[in-house]
């Protein structure tokens, strides 16, 4: 399914992350890569709502910008 908001929804989303739940963005990565390899986007937001007790806003929020982030790794 992927993202259904604009970018600039998603860097606010990403803003606020931290202070909603209580762990910085690098806190979530680490639990990402340390959590199950679901493939597809929707299992991975299924698994970081349902484990970590997140709105589903904000877990979409973590594993888009997880998988931005990953990507630019591997380009740079």
């Amino acid at each position: 399914m992927g993202l259904n908001h604009s970018e600039e929804t998603h860097q606010r989303l990403v803003e606020k992350v931290p202070k909603c739940t209580g762990r910085e963005m690098t806190e979530w990565f680490q639990l990402m890569n340390d959590g199950p390899s679901f493939l597809r986007f929707d299992d991975r937001v299924r698994w970081l709502s349902g484990e970590y007790e997140l709105a589903h806003g904000h877990a979409t929020a973590i594993v888009h910008e997880y998988d931005l982030v990953k990507a630019h790794r591997r380009m740079g």
